[in-house]
């Protein structure tokens, strides 16, 4: 018996077997008659549905299939009888050369490999979505393939065909491969399957590899196209894709892109979703939705990453009218417009000196208000509010904060209470409202709840005016006041008010700042009132006098004693910050860098450095020192190319 896979094939021409041959009688065609051995005893195997005519009533195969089949075949031997051929051994091809079988046409076989761009290949099956179309034949020729977006005359003529999820774009070789080497290991194919891309997403890194702009890209598409050109090995366009989409983050959809980056391990979209956490860390801290699903490690990632991002630089705000000392009782509104003229935030740079930063917003009132830093925002509270109807001032609850990292401003919950010649300080991530104007009251401000709340207020008979405050050791500590002098500590764990030991100066006090577990304090002696009239009536025993306080060990030491900070005519007001281990001395005739003594050396005392660092130019009002960190500017080179 034949074997199961040989296939009968009728060829053009041919009679139909069992039909009449040319002067047969009529009937000689019948059941009856008498077949040809080869014919007639030659079972055929295959089924009625493969067979042009079974010889029981089966239908005929389509013209399709015969057509098919009959071009595959090849030429019948004819030897004056009705042939009936075989087409082909069971056991395939047995050389490049043998036609296929029928049972390959019946049952095809896979699509072609790159490794065989010239094959047929059927449709897609269901098994593979992403399976090629079948490519037009010279019989029927099709439409050309699409050229991605950006590929011009230039390029020429299209060599490459690249075919994914059914779909083809022509590209150029030579362009792929100076960009990839995923396209140039594979330069010598001229249709080229790609998988694991959707076509969206190779239309977009085609055109980013002709035109290298990155456009289309979106935080719903964003990982599928850092996919697909980590795949194809494109590392340029990832970066050009993230950079592309980090403009359009946001609150609502900045966690379902780092899900989507964590799922697929993008490192570029993942820190790109961070940094977008990080430069908006307060509204993502006040938002449930993104911080309370973030884990306690990411919560951690995001306050360093915002803590640490950019350098830490000098800054300086000019509030208030010239002559007015911050922790004085307000005067008359009058100076208010000129107040808003120089409300302006300055920052020191080595190589540039003093430039400014920015202005305040619309609505901060200039004058008597209080300021610090938190979570490297600038927070502004509190002050004294234009003039009403009546002409008399009033304090204010407005509160805002900077963001060095977006450059903006926004307003921020107001206070409980109004408050001006108020003391800000951040303490544990929340800020304190203290004191103000024949105020004892203090609120906390929790960032997170965006609320205010009321704590313990300050002692009975305490100040009329909080003049100095610092935070030290995780508590705060408030010194001065208009009738004596005292030094109170507040504990937040406990939320109550202790008196400390206070130092045995009684001059004017410039600023108190807190370095390394110490208490600093400036006390100008011999100088009374503000203004060149106060400095010139200064006399020759005038001069900056330091003292420190050891808040663990509670005692007070001389630091230094009759500084004159070098290049200044003589004694105005000054304002301090910490940075670097250096305290920064800031007013109107100049900024001085005061280096403390050593800890542990009772004997060597504190100094200025000789270079006086300058001013901020045509800056008028009280100048009020502290430190932020500001973004790194670009690069020349990253300027260019943006």
């Amino acid at each position: 018996m034949e074997p199961s896979g040989a296939a009968c094939v009728l060829r053009p021409g041919d009679d139909p077997v069992g039909a009449a041959e040319p002067g047969a009688a009529p009937g000689a065609a019948g059941e009856g008659s008498p077949r040809a051995p080869d014919a007639a005893q030659t079972p055929c195997s295959l089924g009625a549905s493969l067979c042009f005519s079974s010889g029981d009533g089966s239908p005929p195969q389509s013209r399709a299939s015969a057509a098919e089949c009959t071009a595959a075949s090849p030429p019948p031997r004819r030897s004056g009888q009705r042939v009936v051929e075989t087409q082909c051994k069971v056991s395939g091809r047995a050389s490049p050369e043998e036609p296929a079988s029928l049972e390959e046409l019946a049952f095809p076989e896979e699509p072609a490999t790159p490794e065989e761009p010239g094959s047929l290949e059927e449709p897609a099956s269901p098994e593979e979505p992403g399976s090629l179309e079948e490519p037009a034949t010279p019989e029927e020729p099709g439409e050309l393939a699409p050229l991605p977006p950006g590929v011009g005359t230039a390029h020429g003529e299209p060599d490459l065909v690249l075919e994914v999820s059914g779909r083809r774009l022509r590209a150029h070789k030579a362009v792929l491969a100076a960009r990839s080497d995923y396209f140039r290991a594979r330069a010598s194919r001229d249709v080229l399957r790609v998988q694991g891309v959707s076509f969206a997403a190779l239309r977009l890194l085609l055109a980013d590899a002709y035109s290298g702009r990155m456009a289309g890209v979106r935080p719903d598409n964003v990982a599928e196209v850092l996919a697909g050109a980590r795949r194809l090995q494109l590392p340029g366009a990832a970066q050009r894709a993230t950079d592309a989409v980090a403009p359009q983050l946001s609150l609502a959809n900045c966690f379902e892109v780092l899900s989507a980056a964590k799922r697929q391990r993008l490192s570029e979209l993942r820190d790109a979703a961070y940094r977008f956490m990080s430069d908006h860390y307060l509204e993502v801290l006040r938002e449930p939705a993104v911080f309370g699903r973030l884990s306690g490690a990411e919560r951690d990632l995001l306050l360093r990453r915002r803590l640490r991002s950019g350098r830490a630089r000098l800054l300086a705000a000019a509030l208030g009218p010239a002559g007015e000392r911050a922790g004085s009782r307000p005067q008359s509104p009058s100076g208010e417009a000129g107040a808003r003229a120089d409300a302006a935030v300055y920052c020191f740079q080595a190589a540039e000196g003093w430039r400014e930063l920015t202005r305040l917003p619309e609505g901060a009132p200039a004058r008597g208000c209080g300021l610090c830093v938190l979570y490297n925002y600038l927070f502004v509270a509190g002050g004294v509010a234009p003039a009403g109807p009546d002409g008399r001032a009033r304090p204010s609850d407005q509160v805002f904060c900077y963001n060095p990292a977006t450059d903006r401003w926004s307003a921020v919950r107001p206070l409980r209470q109004a408050r001006s010649q108020l003391q800000l300080l951040a303490l544990d991530g929340y800020l304190y409202a203290v004191g103000g104007e024949c105020l004892l009251s203090v609120e906390r401000y929790d960032p997170r709840a965006d609320r205010w709340a009321a704590v313990a207020p300050l002692p009975r008979g305490a100040f009329a005016v909080a003049h100095e405050a610092a935070t030290c050791n995780g508590e705060i500590y408030v010194s001065g006041g208009s009738l004596f002098y005292r030094l109170l500590k507040y504990d937040p764990r406990r939320d109550e008010w202790q008196e400390c030991p206070c130092s045995s100066s009684r001059e004017r006090s410039a600023d108190m700042v807190a370095l390394d577990g110490f208490l600093y304090r400036f006390d100008l002696r011999g100088a009374r009132g503000d203004g060149p009239a106060a400095a010139a009536a200064a006399g020759p025993g005038a001069g900056v006098s330091v003292s420190r306080y050891h808040c663990l060990a509670k005692q007070w030491s001389a630091c230094a004693s009759q500084l004159r900070p070098p290049g200044a005519a003589g004694l105005q007001p000054f304002r301090c910050a910490a940075l670097d281990g250096a305290i920064y001395c800031v007013g109107r005739a100049g900024t001085w860098r005061f280096v403390p003594p050593p800890d542990g050396d009772a004997d060597a005392g504190g100094s200025f450095e000789p270079e006086p660092l300058g001013a901020p130019p045509d800056s008028r009002g009280v100048l009020l020192p502290f430190v932020l960190n500001l973004p790194e500017p670009p690069e020349r080179g990253e300027q260019g190319t943006a």
